[in-house]
């Protein structure tokens, strides 16, 4: 039994990447303890105005993901691509909480940075209002090259897989229906 934190990344409050959340937490609830976290329910600033350069006091909804975080054993992420990469809401998160000697550490004379959220493995779901291969390989993939480069294998959580849906906007109920099969089964591989 893994300790699963499930995280809709789509700052509204109505979304196809709702949905998908809530599917995947009463999926992966069938085997597992999960935890799930609808980032428009949070309320902070998003923005980390003076950098590393001085420490910004954590809002308690900030203090919360941190422990949810450090509970956590496997992360879901579905995000939504938005001028394409993350929501700013998503990004601000990211940006305000995994700081260092949370989710990194300099190390004097090392050109690298220490990794403190090691053991964790992570799983994306990613909607798109383009067709997924034309995002993936004409437009860069710039989404998951953030999160799996940039923030999650930088901080140590290792990405087991990423799935695509889209286009998300004119698709059918059946459509979403299929795509919401394929969480399912997702869900039950953890």
């Amino acid at each position: 039994m893994k300790k699963v934190l499930v995280i809709n990344a789509n700052p509204k409050d109505q979304s196809f990447c709702k949905s998908i959340a809530n599917n995947y937490a009463i999926e992966a609830a069938l085997g597992h303890e999960v935890k799930l976290l609808h980032i428009s329910d949070m309320k902070f600033d998003i923005s980390l105005d003076q950098g590393y350069d001085s420490a910004s006091e954590l809002e308690p909804d900030l203090l919360h993901f941190q422990e949810l975080v450090l509970w956590s054993e496997h992360i879901v992420i579905i995000s939504p691509v938005w001028w394409g990469t993350l929501p700013a809401k998503f990004k601000g998160l990211i940006d305000r909480v995994f700081l260092p000697n949370f989710a990194f550490r300099y190390v004097e004379s090392k050109a690298f940075p220490e990794k403190l959220l090691l053991g964790r493995s992570s799983e994306l779901f990613i909607t798109l209002d383009t067709p997924p291969f034309w995002y993936k390989y004409f437009k860069g993939n710039a989404i998951y090259k953030q999160l799996k480069t940039s923030i999650l294998d930088f901080s140590g959580i290792k990405n087991r897989s990423t799935t695509y849906f889209g286009p998300v906007v004119g698709s059918s109920s059946e459509t979403r229906q299929e795509w919401l099969g394929k969480v399912s089964k997702q869900a039950g591989k953890i």
